[in-house]
């Protein structure tokens, strides 16, 4: 059976995914590193190990992401604005609100009733509200950032959090330990100041249910839980919500494959 495969270079980790009959056969999730060439290599081996499926099976080979354009054996590249939308729809029938939280940069989309791209908003300036900025937030916690909803969860009320650059945030959070904060309201604060930023972004666009939330981010069910409460809406979460971007990119290869 012909395969296809859909890379994403992130800023933080590479994924591939394996589809065959429009069908998911494997994927794989690896650190991006320092050379995302290399990434895209291990990606795709690994997904091919996952699927049980060789390399000289593939016929078309989709890369997104920040880093798509160091992938050379891609027959095509595509933003990874449409490569979400395609993935969330794919998992999510109903989905027309995507909502990704990558390691540095933020994204929302709204769809149409077939899944095309109508309008998007997107936050690659700085860190702020992603998976690294929670990284650097945990580290001054001194606790993990798979930690934090955890640590939130027992929390009364929420720290204030007045900046969501990185570098003052981070300052903050200091001097709320220093001043003898729960670390419980710290994190909670923290959680609920990325929800606060990324629902202004879904209002920019507009909110049209169903929601679906994608990236590394995904996994942090605080943040999903303050920001479900935000917009007033439920929040479908992927069972693995870091490989969308390249499940669309592999929708698109199949799609280029099979002549459409």
């Amino acid at each position: 059976m012909e395969i296809v495969a859909g890379i994403d270079i992130g800023s933080l980790s590479a994924e591939a995914v394996i589809m065959g009959a429009k069908e998911i056969l494997g994927y794989s999730i690896v650190p991006t590193g320092a050379d995302s060439r290399k990434a895209a290599e291990t990606a795709l081996e690994k997904a091919l190990a996952s699927a049980g499926r060789s390399r000289d099976a593939i016929r078309f080979v989709v890369a997104t992401g920040y880093g798509r354009a160091n992938v050379p054996f891609a027959d095509l590249q595509v933003t990874e604005i449409t490569c979400h939308g395609r993935g969330a729809v794919y998992l999510f029938p109903g989905a027309r609100t995507v909502i990704d939280i990558g390691g540095q940069d933020s994204k929302v989309i709204r769809l149409d009733e077939r899944g095309t791209v109508v309008d998007f908003v997107m936050n690659d300036k700085c860190a702020a509200g992603t998976g690294r900025f929670l990284e650097v937030m945990a580290r001054a916690l001194e606790t993990e950032v798979e930690r934090l909803s955890e640590v939130a969860a027992t929390a009364g009320r929420p720290a204030t959090i007045s900046s969501m650059c990185t570098v003052f945030a981070e300052s903050e959070v200091v001097s709320l330990i220093g001043q003898g904060s729960p670390r419980d309201e710290i994190a909670r604060g923290l959680l609920e100041s990325v929800a606060e930023r990324t629902a202004s972004m879904v209002h920019r666009v507009g909110l049209v249910p169903e929601v679906v939330m994608t990236g590394g981010v995904a996994k942090n069910s605080g943040v999903v839980r303050a920001l479900a409460k935000r917009l007033g809406t439920v929040i479908h979460v992927p069972d693995e919500p870091q490989i969308v971007g390249a499940l669309g990119a592999a929708l698109v290869a199949a799609a280029r494959a099979g002549g459409s």
